[in-house]
């Protein structure tokens, strides 16, 4: 009996806070293009429940705005956010991925804020997907570094998608051990399950691919696995002409996805969907990796040392700035102790927050702006609460 590729299908989905707002007002046709992606995954999938599996990381801002009342009411006629929400919560097809909340990359802003991030995601997504447990996490852009371990088990978390390109094996391992196998990694005590990106199919499932193809390829990868291979494939499931073309049979559902669900359907091929979860209870980890900090392939960029997002002066200055207004917030928020205070620590923590998000960075220097405008106002919040405190004891006073 052919052996079994099991194939975990990852799709990345976000819009920045106000991003959909705005391109209702002033260009609805690319709006109503990326409702309808989102729209569209659910319905192509509802006739597959046997056999569709779709791993989803929906940033906080996108949730927050799908969940808010007045853009429902102006998305009403375009697609039912509501009823979006309600079909995305269907286990039987979806596992939902724990994310940030505003979308940073992880080990470019500080540590101090890695936490929050996460813990804002699991507030909302808790609400709008009724369960308490994220098995998996997906690290905006891919952007992981080790010393995100221990942040990710604190939060729950017992796995993490990571691209090939950054992994080396503690001991050697052959090329399809390193890509098609979950592994182990360790930080400071701390351990997590590893499952690996396939880079190159990821491209191919980004840009258009037919379901022979894709089933050739998954064989000639794998054959020489003398274990169950997992092939992960990642993209953004809302960018670009093969996710958001809305003529029939010209996208990613229509073209591939369930003309490879068909198949798997009349057992003429060996590739499984499957979740990620299901696989590791089944078949678990092997090995030790490190995973180098990094993140995953964007246009012409590889994702080594952040490149699309630290490749100017003026990324490098605003990243700078972030840093050093978080340090300032949490300096103050360790003296601001009494519920009066919360106002301005409350205000100034969540454009912190939003301003740490990776759009402001990606696009060149073109949205460097709005992380600066963000930090203009934690800056006036934090004043004016330093203004209200009293002012730190000296070494004279306290001796």
């Amino acid at each position: 009996m052919e052996q079994a590729i099991f194939h975990a299908l990852v799709l990345n989905l976000h819009q920045p806070a106000g991003n959909l707002e705005s391109l209702l007002e002033q260009r609805e046709w690319e709006a109503k293009e990326i409702l309808f992606a989102l729209d569209r995954m659910p319905r192509s999938l509802w006739d597959y429940e046997d056999c569709g599996r779709v791993h989803l990381s929906l940033s906080g801002t996108l949730l927050e705005t799908l969940n808010n009342k007045d853009f429902q009411h102006r998305a009403y006629g375009i697609v039912k956010c509501g009823d979006l929400l309600w079909h995305l919560q269907n286990t039987s097809i979806f596992e939902i991925l724990g994310t940030g909340y505003y979308h940073p990359v992880l080990p470019l802003i500080p540590e101090a804020d890695w936490d929050e991030q996460m813990t804002r995601w699991l507030g909302i997504a808790r609400h709008l997907f009724w369960r308490e447990h994220f098995a998996g996490f997906w690290p905006p852009e891919m952007g992981f570094c080790m010393e995100m371990i221990p942040h990710l088990k604190r939060m729950g978390f017992e796995y993490v998608l990571v691209d090939s390109t950054h992994i080396e094996p503690v001991k050697p391992m052959r090329w399809e051990e390193i890509r098609y196998r979950p592994h182990r990694a360790e930080y400071e005590g701390e351990e997590i399950t590893v499952v690996v990106r396939d880079r190159e199919l990821s491209d191919a499932q980004e840009s258009g691919m037919d379901p022979g193809w894709f089933i050739h390829e998954m064989h000639e990868r794998t054959k020489w696995c003398d274990f169950p291979p997992l092939v992960t494939t990642c993209t953004d499931g809302d960018n670009g002409g093969w996710f958001r073309n809305v003529a029939e049979g010209s996208n990613f559902w229509n073209v591939f996805y369930r003309p490879l669900l068909d198949r798997v359907r009349q057992k003429t091929t060996a590739v499984r969907p499957t979740f990620i979860q299901d696989y590791l209870r089944q078949y678990g980890a092997d090995g030790y990796v490190t995973v180098n900090k990094g993140a995953w392939n964007t246009g012409w960029h590889n994702g080594i040392d952040f490149i699309q997002w630290t490749g100017s002066r003026m990324q490098k200055d605003a990243l700078a700035r972030v840093r050093d207004t978080s340090a300032a917030f949490h300096a103050l928020r360790a003296r601001a102790a009494y519920p009066a205070q919360n106002y301005h620590l409350n205000e100034a923590h969540w454009r912190l927050l939003r301003a740490e998000t990776s759009c402001n960075f990606y696009w060149g220097e073109a949205w460097v702006q709005r992380c600066h405008d963000d930090l203009d106002v934690v800056w006036r919040h934090l004043n004016e609460l330093e203004a209200e405190l009293p002012s730190p004891l000296t070494s004279t006073e306290t001796a």
